[in-house]
């Protein structure tokens, strides 16, 4: 997701007791390249030792030393519109993966296909959010997103079962909200966690974002302004980012949230808490949910320097190989983008099946607009925070914000 540096400090150690495998990732690069610069956005800890040492134990495998930038993820795009700008593009890019489109756009990337790069067993959501005008500038090796998470104790107590339709969350989220509990927790804040958190329940009942302003986004809408209106979730959600709404849960504040496996290492260090995990329930019963494809991608930059785009692409395979994908997804609590390899993931980690299960339909956010995401991401969240926060009926709110 656009988590950017959420991961805790438990993830540190991790990254020494589980080392990158370095099969599949061949050396043998001219004397020319000796060493590549990579740049990325994780540049405080755990973030940044973890991928440190991930790029530079590849970089070994490949015989190159690293020398890495790491950027605050604000600053970023900017940064490489400037560099290309300049000539100064590194050799390896990270992107989170909707900012593909763009920089992509802008002629700063070299095709991976140039280096006889596929994406043979790559989830098809992956692939689209790496493709640009029908070109592969990008591979992520793993992603994330976002499922329902509820406290096992809670719901035992009430009777409920974690629910599967739209329906069954109305009713169990108002069952469960007594005191100062709430039945459920989700982010509606207007930025693009709020968009993001709203995207399964407009894409899986629809909708999309070609037209904000749909009968299908709106019947979306008013499932959450109806849940805030009977007091089943809290009207701070409007104000909540992501890692408010996982406080609100671990404390016991909710019975259930909306959430990634980011925050499970926060949960499984919380004393007392037993959670558990199944997808963002559906309109109508026996749906799987379409939830947003989160994750970054790992570029080649056009730097004209052949051999240096040659070694950078090696790198980039080196990273998506089957057996980093999992080495991966076990140090950063994410889920290999392969689906094969996912499906070994999820037997290694049985904790992630339901993520793991979510991948063959997870859905990128630039796969219909492209580098016009950023627009219908900004219309959804200002039209979520009128509804729930103004008072201003689903419907005109969609219309309000996409003729704004």
């Amino acid at each position: 997701m656009n988590r950017r540096a959420t991961w805790l400090p438990a993830l540190v150690a991790l990254a020494v007791a589980v080392p990158l495998v370095i099969a599949g990732c061949s050396s043998g690069n001219s004397a020319s390249t000796s060493s590549l610069t990579v740049e990325d956005y994780y540049n405080t800890d755990p973030g940044m030792t973890t991928w440190g040492n991930l790029l530079t134990k590849c970089g070994k495998a490949q015989g190159v030393t690293i020398k890495r930038n790491a950027v605050p993820g604000a600053n970023l795009i900017s940064k490489v519109l400037q560099q290309a700008s300049s000539r100064t593009l590194p050799d390896v890019l990270m992107l989170d993966n909707p900012d593909l489109q763009q920089i992509a756009g802008s002629g700063a990337l070299s095709p991976l296909s140039t280096y006889g790069i596929t994406t043979d067993g790559y989830a098809k959501g992956v692939v689209q959010a790496s493709t640009y005008q029908g070109q592969l500038y990008g591979l992520q090796p793993i992603t994330n997103t976002i499922a329902l998470y509820y406290n096992k104790d809670i719901l035992a107590k009430a009777g409920v079962q974690p629910p599967k339709t739209w329906d069954e969350l109305k009713v169990d989220a108002k069952k469960l909200t007594v005191g100062k509990q709430y039945g459920m927790a989700f982010s509606a804040i207007n930025t693009y966690e709020g968009t993001w958190q709203f995207l399964p329940f407009m894409w899986t009942n629809g909708g999309d974002e070609k037209t904000v302003a749909s009968a299908q986004n709106a019947q979306a809408l008013q499932l959450w302004v109806d849940l805030v209106k009977d007091h089943s979730v809290s009207a701070s959600a409007v104000n909540w980012a992501q890692a408010d709404v996982n406080d609100q849960f671990k404390a016991g504040n909710a019975a259930m949230m909306v959430n990634g496996p980011w925050q499970q290492p926060v949960l499984d260090t919380t004393a007392g808490l037993h959670y558990g995990i199944v997808q963002i329930p559906t309109p109508k019963a026996g749906q799987t949910t379409v939830a947003p494809l989160g994750g970054e991608t790992w570029t080649v930059p056009q730097t004209g320097d052949k051999n240096r785009q040659a070694a950078a692409a090696k790198f980039v395979t080196c990273l998506n190989s089957d057996a980093n994908q999992l080495a991966i997804a076990k140090l950063t609590q994410t889920i290999p983008t392969k689906t094969a390899v996912a499906q070994q993931f999820a037997i290694q980690d049985p904790a992630m099946k339901t993520y793991v299960d979510l991948v063959p339909s997870l859905r990128a956010r630039t796969g219909e607009l492209g580098a016009d995401w950023p627009k219908a991401a900004t219309k959804i969240y200002t039209a979520v925070q009128a509804a729930l926060a103004g008072g201003v009926p689903p419907m005109k709110a969609l219309q309000q914000a996409q003729n704004g």
